[in-house]
């Protein structure tokens, strides 16, 4: 019998006559179906032999709304495959090999599409010369779906097509006359870009070429240009390094363009009793300074007169104005050079040239292998006398046109209000930005550029090393790459990837071009330009003479570049904006870093509100006539007396999401681009909230959290004296608590399948903060917002622990903590070891997520069994079970479960990339988005380790040992985190699990966790 009940939509449809019941009755789709994109426009349309049947086959009837076939481009409308690509199968990613070369990052990546849409960037192992993928790298595959991006080609604010932008800038640039033509742009580090700007000089006699990088390296570019004639930065190996002595230069972070951590990491680990050591002379704490066995905290200026005994005692012939107890730690950091000989090196981070070539200096007398000058970094070239030659011409009116590519000097150059007034007397500014920036705004005519996910390009990361760069999408919009409107203007044809190949053919180091491509990289010997004549190098000895002539009287400023941000070139990216900074664990923010005896003196606070949050007071601070107001102050351990920092980066306003407009910009202040200043500092009125993620800084004295020993007790004593195993009574005996005697569970057996451990070595983790961005991009983990993180609700599956000794070192905290008399003397004792040391201050980091017990406390309280165990160790979540009640949150001894208070997507309160259309192609489609109300974690990214289990039962294969991996593990270049199967027995993981250096976190509570870390080790030993 049939039936007769009808079934209504919405109650709308209740209404007689409805016009919206109307309206959508008659039109099947809510969206006009984009025929016209794929069919062509209506005028050739008209006059097409098209069949009903073949309109239908493309059209795929109702699904034709659904989504351009995803492997040829944007995904915002699309047609279902009619023929599909071969290399596109619907659920299996595809990986590219490509670069990044935003001017300030340099990197070859590999990118990880799913249907045509990159979604991640991982570490690509075939180009370990020139692979040092930061947070920065990482994140860089959501600035692709930025929605504040140029879309189209413009002229004075409306958008034109290519061929009428084309015409424009050729009337223009016929039209300059006399006057000079100069291109202003990035570092570049392209052979093919470079010959490509020759040819555009050729055909317009008048062209100037200058090369502007916002963080400027200028001195070690000078010096290294004045010793061997053409500018590059020496590279270094660091796993060559036995003893490494740092002149406030922060080689874990951004100097001279990073990517030293791994070789740096090999040197870290203990092996056959012997370890690099690590002495940092600085005056911010940095993240080097952070990893260092001994670190000095000392300004800016006594760090020159560092650098110069250091010279006079290694090489001999300078002067020492160092006081007796500095002098005292320059001797010992001179005889472990000397120990060291080949094995030792020296670096500086001062923007001095005279320092530049002390450091090269010192090197050659020590016969240094860590430092190469033969294969240098090429991933600065910025000239800072041309820029500033350039502003003189346009002020002269000598400038008839200035095309700049990759650069916002508007925002970055420090005297960017004369820039900006200089461009008045330029008759043409053309800008390729793909945001509409402080620069672009001002511009006559704007390319929309490119990223670089849809780009060509070739990278001369190092001069011996070339990396190649390739679209993994289609152009979301409608871009153009700078090198492809020069190839226009010059009147060739040929596309930029066809003037790439044919510029190294033949020169691909014994690759084919299929090959290079396939790998991202190869080995070139192709010459690097030199200049007419290398200028004669200063000696070294008047060099250091002059070096000791500078004054330290007075309040300094070093200014920096931290983790998340960099130069500010991804000021829009909400997930570097909510990465904590890994040293202040700050996030949405740069602030003036003081020492605390600065702090007490001009009477500046930090305060904790009644939820805990931080706050903070305001200053003004001024570098000669510039004067950046209302900059909130935080006071930093470890901050050396009579010094200050900002970091740069920060305060961008324009094509900036309101939210992300966080900061205060320090460019201003960066005068002469010396990143060390002369400041004064003004107290001003008002509060300050900061968004800090780890409230508790000290370890407070347990020893058990983070397990430490110096290289000394570590080779000499037994491991029960340094890494002991907790025991618990039983029976009136001591028995260790991993012993099946004490467990409270009968243990499940795990020696049949996969059993997934994660290792965490604390030696070589650096405390970077990739792996937080790769665990973002992996699991789709959402961004909550300042106001959400300063109430410690951050979604972070993985946090990184930062924390400070109290004493001077860790050890000294335990002990004062053993040695407590009474309940008085615990009491203030407690209360002493919450605060951390100020001037001489170890620092530790450690990573922490779901530590996927399998004696897991979160399992045994959940009410519906939303949380659970599975047989290959990972602890589960069931996120349409879970109900919120938060039981496993308040059970859990690590604090690692997230609770989504609000629903973070698809809502127009949290506008950070999930509620868009474009941006959310970044998402994950393995990865369930979850909703409001439930518990998330860590799942130790389950669907990365069940594919490569169905890809090796699929090919009939056994898996080998680095096939399974985490985002995390993945990404963390020093090789801190190493993830794999301890039932493998030949595995890696199985054998550093075996270590004599292996401890479980809180190991005294008996959850017997599937994550397990090395105890840190440093070299404490003095010559």
């Amino acid at each position: 019998m049939s039936s007769n009940k009808k079934y209504w939509k919405s109650v709308e449809e209740l209404k007689e006559n409805s016009p919206i019941v109307e309206t959508l009755q008659q039109n099947e789709f809510v969206e006009e179906i984009p025929t016209d994109e794929f069919l062509g426009d209506k005028d050739s349309l008209e006059s097409s032999s098209t069949s009903r049947r073949d309109f239908l086959k493309f059209v795929g009837f109702s699904t034709a709304a659904a989504s351009l076939a995803a492997c040829e481009g944007p995904v915002t409308k699309s047609i279902p495959y009619v023929v599909q690509p071969e290399r596109i199968v619907p659920g299996v990613a595809n990986y590219y090999a490509t670069t990044i070369a935003d001017g300030f990052d340099f990197s070859s990546v590999l990118v990880k599409t799913r249907e045509g849409r990159p979604i991640k960037i991982e570490n690509n192992k075939l180009a370990s010369a020139t692979s040092n993928a930061n947070a920065r790298v990482h994140a860089s595959v959501l600035s692709l779906y930025d929605n504040q991006r140029v879309k189209r080609p413009m002229v004075n604010g409306e958008a034109v097509s290519w061929e009428e932008f084309d015409r424009g800038v050729s009337q223009k640039l016929n039209a300059v006359g006399g006057k000079q033509i100069v291109l202003l742009t990035q570092t570049f580090a392209s052979p093919s870009t470079s010959k490509l700007i020759k040819e555009f000089s050729s055909k317009y006699n008048n062209v100037k070429h200058v090369t502007y990088d916002a963080v400027s390296e200028n001195a070690v570019l000078d010096a290294f240009e004045a010793k061997f004639g053409y500018r590059a930065m020496p590279n270094y190996d660091f796993s060559k390094a036995e003893t490494i002595v740092s002149v406030g230069a922060d080689f874990l972070g951004d100097w001279q363009g990073g990517g030293f951590e791994a070789g740096y990491a090999k040197g870290r680990v203990p092996q056959e009793g012997k370890m690099s050591r690590h002495i940092q002379f600085e005056s911010n704490m940095s993240l080097a300074g952070a990893n260092a066995d001994k670190r000095i905290a000392v300004s800016p200026s006594k760090q020159k007169a560092v650098l110069a005994a250091l010279y006079g005692y290694v090489a001999g012939g300078a002067s020492n104005k160092l006081s007796a107890e500095l002098d005292d730690v320059v001797v010992k950091a001179k005889e472990q050079l000397r120990r060291a000989g080949s094995k030792a090196v020296v670096i500086c981070g001062l923007q001095d040239v005279d320092a530049q070539l002390l450091t090269m200096a010192i090197n050659e007398a020590l016969g240094s292998e860590v430092m190469d000058t033969q294969n240098p970094k090429m991933s600065r070239q910025g000239n800072n006398k041309e820029v500033m030659a350039l502003l003189s011409e346009m002020n002269s009116g000598n400038v008839g046109a200035l095309l700049m590519a990759g650069v916002n000097p508007v925002y970055s150059l420090p005297n960017a209000d004369e820039f900006k007034a200089a461009l008045d007397n330029v008759d043409f500014k053309l800008s390729f930005a793909m945001k509409e920036d402080e620069t672009a705004k001002l511009c006559d005519y704007v390319a929309a550029a490119p990223h670089y996910l849809e780009s060509w390009g070739d990278i001369q990361i190092t001069k011996n090393n070339v990396s190649l760069m390739q679209p993994t999408i289609k152009p979301l919009f409608d871009t153009r790459q700078f090198q492809e409107a020069l190839l226009k203007w010059v009147g060739n044809d040929t596309s930029y990837y066809k003037y790439i190949k044919e510029t190294w053919s033949g020169n691909l180091g014994g690759k084919s071009w299929e090959d290079a491509l396939h790998d991202g990289s190869f080995d070139s010997s192709m010459p690097v330009e030199t200049t007419e004549f290398a200028a004669a190098a200063p000696s070294a000895s008047s060099s250091a003479s002059r070096l000791l002539q500078n004054s330290g009287e007075g309040l300094e400023l070093m200014l920096y570049t931290n983790t998340a941000l960099g130069n500010g070139e991804q000021a829009n990216n909400p997930w570097l904006q909510e990465l904590p900074d890994p040293i202040t664990r700050v996030s949405w923010d740069n602030y003036l870093t003081v020492s605390k005896a600065d702090a007490d003196r001009l009477e500046l606070w930090n305060e904790n509100v009644a939820n805990g949050a931080l706050d903070g007071c305001y200053v003004n601070v001024k570098v000669g006539d510039k004067t950046v107001k209302n900059v909130p102050v935080l006071i930093q351990p470890g901050q050396a007396k009579g010094s200050v920092g900002l970091a740069l980066g920060y305060g961008k306003r324009e094509a900036i999401q309101e939210e992300m407009q966080t900061g205060v910009n320090a460019y201003p202040l960066y005068q002469d681009f010396n990143n060390v200043q002369k400041v004064s500092i003004e107290k001003t009125g008002g509060r300050h909230e900061f968004a800090c993620v780890q409230l508790h800084n000290t370890l407070m004295g347990r020893g058990d959290v983070v397990k430490e020993t110096t290289l000394e007790i570590f080779n000499t004593k037994d491991k029960h004296v340094w890494n002991s195993v907790p025991e618990v009574s039983l029976n009136h005996e001591e028995v260790p608590v991993t012993s099946p005697e004490v467990d409270l569970w009968d243990e499940f057996d795990r020696t049949v399948g996969h059993h997934f451990n994660l290792s965490i070595d604390l030696n070589a983790c650096t405390g970077c903060g990739a792996c937080v961005i790769a665990c973002h991009s992996e699991n789709n983990v959402p961004v909550v917002g300042k106001s959400e993180v300063r109430r410690s609700r951050d979604m972070h599956w993985l946090r990184i622990d930062r924390y400070y000794s109290s004493e001077d070192t860790f050890a000294e905290d335990n002990e004062k903590k053993e040695n407590f008399d009474g309940l008085g003397d615990s009491l203030s004792g407690f209360g002493e070891l919450e605060e951390a040391a100020q001037e001489n201050v170890q620092v530790v980091f450690q990573p922490v997520m779901c530590q996927h017990c399998n004696h897991a406390p979160c399992e045994t309280v959940c009410p519906v069994a939303a949380t659970s165990h599975g047989r290959q160790g990972q602890n589960h979540m069931a996120y349409n079970r879970c109900v919120g009640t938060r039981y496993c949150a308040n059970n859990c001894p690590y604090k690692v479960r997230r609770f989504n208070w609000f629903l973070y997507n698809k809502n127009d309160e949290f506008d950070y990339h999930m509620n868009n259309d474009l941006g959310r192609m970044v998402l994950n489609p393995d990865v369930v988005v979850r909703s409001r109300g439930v518990m998330e974690k860590c799942s130790m990214c389950i669907q990365m380790t069940q594919k490569t289990i169905l890809d090796a039962k699929r090919e009939g294969r056994e898996i080998k040992d680095g096939e399974f991996q985490t985002a995390c593990s993945a990404a963390c270049e020093s090789g801190a985190m190493v993830f794999g199967d301890i039932n493998d027995k030949e595995s890696e993981v199985h054998e550093l699990k075996q270590s004599d250096r292996m401890y479980h976190l809180l190991e005294h509570i008996g959850t017997k966790p599937n994550v397990f870390y090395h105890t840190k080790v440093r070299n404490t030993s003095e010559v």
